[in-house]
């Protein structure tokens, strides 16, 4: 044989052996990436919570505002992030504010949590009465 074709003989299969030793490297990667835009969408998800919370706290009836503030803070999350879900609201001097915790799913929505919470905040002005 000549040297040329020897060549090539031994580099069969070198791309394959190649691509076999990336791919933990490549799955790695990917995961790391879909957890990182669970954690974008849970900041997402605690910040819109918040706002609800406040938009419907403010509109409230005095009497009903906790109760509907804290209702309307976990309406719209999704089943997922509902289970752990700390929805807390305060109104003083004429100013509502609304505070989210949500866990930070890992991997699957709705399985396992990481042990932190992200945290969304909202404040508005009561509406009066006329």
């Amino acid at each position: 044989m000549s040297l040329p074709a020897l060549r090539g003989a031994r580099d069969r299969g070198q791309v394959t052996i190649e691509f076999l030793g990336m791919t933990p490297l490549i799955l790695v990667t990917l995961v790391m990436v879909w957890q990182f835009v669970l954690l974008g969408y849970t900041f997402t998800l605690a910040g819109n919570a918040a706002d609800e919370a406040v938009r419907e706290g403010t509109a409230a009836h005095p009497g009903e505002r906790q109760a509907v503030c804290e209702q309307a803070g976990t309406d719209k999350l999704p089943d997922a992030w509902q289970a752990g879900a700390e929805v807390s609201c305060s109104s003083s001097a004429g100013f509502v504010t609304a505070d989210v915790r949500l866990r930070v799913p890992v991997l699957f929505p709705g399985t396992i949590a990481f042990p932190f919470t992200v945290h969304g905040h909202a404040g508005a002005v009561e509406e009066e009465d006329d």
